[in-house]
């Protein structure tokens, strides 16, 4: 029995990983798979045999039965249909088999999932196909295979396809773009992520009593406790032992998968925690987000709890975001965005910069609806969350860099040590800028941390998206620095072109307050785009620029571009309907009976006064109070059901969003906001659904 307290020897242990391989593949096999893995190799059926026969033998020993194709549809989580290894034998006996075909191609009913008018309900058949680059597992008596998810006639359905296409796309474009600078040696670029992941735990008895978390995943109604986050004190808090025991559950769960789950605390609102891990590729990222909340989920649950990972499940408490730490690695082992110890002389570095300076002030629109979902409507925008608006923060030191570019002035760097003022205490080398919780986009040293991500997001858009922006960037680069490359005025050309573009893009560089109304202000006359909704954001997906880029490097067809501002379009109008009509199925079958039954028991007791001669003044103002309030509910549900059903009877996507946006969701706030006074005003014992107080103290 492996000792969980040794972590090294527990860890990946329920993976198929690299030293797993190459003890039981075969010597020639492996070296096959690893070029395939890291070099993009295409895999042969031969090899498919051989290592199929081999994770068969390692998941029995595992424990497993079945084998299953795990994909990411458009649904916005993950899939699996599971088949057992059995097989018939002689004799009415059975054996345990597992092909190269099965491991390399699965083909489930495509009918039902999001194709955004792609396919037709009648048309079912998709393809799973095994994705080489990502780790198999055992989980649960099954062999998990990460597959990308396509159709019968080859349209992407899934979210990993496009992020594995953009991965190959930057790679090819960044190799070329690194040979300009000398690195002939280069032969493949890696883009690496790692997200840290925001999220709630509340008890499960108190999310059994609530319609509104259990359909939607957020209170619908609920009234702002007397203590909120106003003291700061949860922040980096000590662990609760019931938080401590999930946790370190979590944690070994974690490492058994092979991820690095590195960091645990509590966040700054109540019962709100984070799990940080070690960046690692892309794709492997996304699968293994993906796999950490289906975890972080099930491990509640047997400690009593729900997670909850959507973005805003408490109004007036901080939501919850994914901030997706994003590179780029060479096979060489350099990290492209490290500026080293003297960046005004690392050309390399501050042209890679200025290419997503450029890009992100280009491609804004792209950034915004990357992070773009009903439940993050919510949170971006507030004090919590980095504004709507698309802008990057740089630093002191690269902001006085690309200053003295501009200006052909020189720049040394000052290294300073800081200082606590205590003789005991050490002193050492002070960051050569501060961190900015407020940008959307923010570097934070040797990468870039998007901050706009919500909890729940698959984050293999905003990194397809990010990468093939920063694919036409560093393309545009080489083409004008090319013919220049290897010869003697190569620097002077390099910081020309930098200089123009600095020029063109800098008004996206904002290194001040993103929560300020004034930084609002100073965006629009900087002719930043500034897109609240998901509404607003989503039909630039479609806009001429961004399809051109998206279809020059082979991430999708104007068909698939299409289909997919139309699925995120539809999900949106889905999820304000399953919310709107959950508000009218509590308001109506518990809210109002709970007060009109009350204000009933307040005229009860006035009449009782009233017989032996007592007045009733505060019963009275009580019951006026109350009813009044009852009428403007009751008004308020007759309103949101006549508005959701016209929403539903407007055809076409857009326009339908937007009606579900436009009418749909001030009468949703309308009634919350009657409910929630309502809510103050009520007796806790006749109250029938469990107070914010109960949820996010209760732990």
């Amino acid at each position: 029995m492996t000792d969980k307290k040794n972590v090294p020897s527990m860890f990946a242990q329920n993976v198929f990983s690299m030293e797993v391989m190459k003890d039981r593949l075969p010597k020639d096999c492996f070296k096959k798979l690893m070029r395939i893995m890291q070099q993009g190799e295409t895999l042969d059926m031969p090899t498919a045999e051989v290592v199929a026969n081999a994770m068969k033998d390692w998941a029995l020993e595992k424990g497993a039965t079945h084998y299953t194709h795990w994909f990411q549809p458009m649904t916005g989580s993950t899939a699996e249909k599971h088949d057992s290894f059995i097989a018939p034998a002689p004799g009415g006996k059975a054996l345990m088999e597992f092909s190269g075909k099965a491991l390399v191609k699965g083909e489930p009913d495509a009918s039902s999932f999001p194709s955004g008018g792609l396919r037709q309900t009648s048309t079912a058949r998709g393809y799973t196909a095994w994705d080489p680059t990502s780790w198999c597992f055992v989980k649960e008596g099954s062999l998990y295979i990460p597959t990308v998810f396509v159709s019968y006639t080859g349209e992407v359905l899934d979210k990993k396809t496009p992020l594995l296409r953009s991965m190959d796309a930057l790679s090819k474009v960044a190799v070329r773009f690194l040979k300009m600078f000398g690195n002939e040696n280069v032969s493949r670029v890696t883009t690496t992520v790692g997200a840290e992941q925001e999220y709630f735990l509340i008890d499960k008895k108190m999310w059994d009593k609530r319609e509104d978390l259990i359909l939607t995943g957020r209170t619908l109604f609920g009234a702002k406790p007397p203590k909120g986050q106003e003291l700061d004190d949860q922040y980096f808090a000590n662990l609760r032992p019931r938080i401590a025991a999930y946790m370190q559950d979590l944690d070994e769960e974690l490492w058994s998968l092979g991820i690095y789950s590195k960091t645990k605390h509590n966040e700054v609102a109540p019962a709100q925690h984070e799990m940080a891990p070690i960046f690692t590729t892309s794709n492997l990222g996304t699968d293994q987000n993906e796999l950490a909340m289906e975890v972080m989920e099930k491990v509640a649950l047997r400690h009593g709890l729900v997670c909850l990972l959507h973005e805003k499940p408490f109004e007036g408490v901080n939501g919850s975001g994914k901030h997706n730490n994003w590179s780029m690695s060479t096979n060489d082992g350099q990290n492209l965005l490290d500026p080293g110890d003297t960046p005004m002389e690392n050309l390399q570095f501050l042209t890679i910069l200025c290419a997503l300076i450029k890009g992100v002030d280009e491609y804004a629109d792209l950034m915004r609806l990357s992070a773009a979902s009903a439940g993050n409507d919510h949170r971006l925008g507030a004090d919590e969350a980095p504004p709507a608006i698309i802008s990057m923060f740089l630093g002191e030191e690269l902001a006085a860099v690309l200053k003295a570019i501009e200006e052909d002035d020189k720049f040394r760097t000052q290294t300073q040590t800081f200082e606590i003022g205590v003789n005991a205490l050490p002193s050492f080398p002070k960051d050569s800028t501060d961190r900015n919780r407020t940008s959307p986009f923010a570097f934070t040293g040797n990468r870039f941390e998007f901050r706009m991500v919500g909890s729940s997001d698959n984050i293999a858009c905003p990194n397809f998206l990010l990468n093939t922006i920063v694919c036409e960037e560093l393309d545009w680069f080489t083409q004008k620095l090319e013919p220049f490359a290897g010869q003697e005025g190569f620097e002077d050309e390099v910081k020309k072109v930098l200089k123009s573009v600095l020029h063109d893009h800098r008004r996206i560089i904002f290194n001040g307050d993103g929560y300020s109304e004034a930084w609002v202000e100073e965006a629009a006359r900087r002719g930043l785009p500034n897109y609240p909704s998901t509404v607003d954001a989503m039909p630039h997906y479609s806009d001429a620029k961004n399809v051109a880029i998206l279809q020059k490097f082979g991430i999708f067809t104007p068909e698939e571009v299409k289909a997919r501002t139309e699925i995120h379009l539809e999900k949106y109008s889905k999820t304000l309907r399953i919310e709107a009509r959950t508000m009218i199925e509590m308001a109506r079958k518990q809210l109002l009976p709970a007060v009109l039954d009350y204000v009933q028991n307040l005229c009860n007791g006035i009449a009782v006064k009233t017989q032996i001669g007592m007045t009733a003044v505060t019963e009275e103002k009580m019951a006026h109070q109350l009813g009044d309030l009852a009428d403007a509910f009751y008004e308020s549900i007759q309103d949101l059901e006549q508005r959701v059903n016209h929403a539903n009877e407007v055809k076409e996507i857009l326009a339908q969003a937007q009606c579900f946006h436009d009418t749909v969701l001030p009468e949703m706030e309308r009634m919350r906001t009657i409910s929630d006074t309502m809510e103050r005003i009520m007796p806790r014992d006749r109250y029938p659904i469990p107070t914010y107080s109960e949820m996010i103290y209760n732990v």
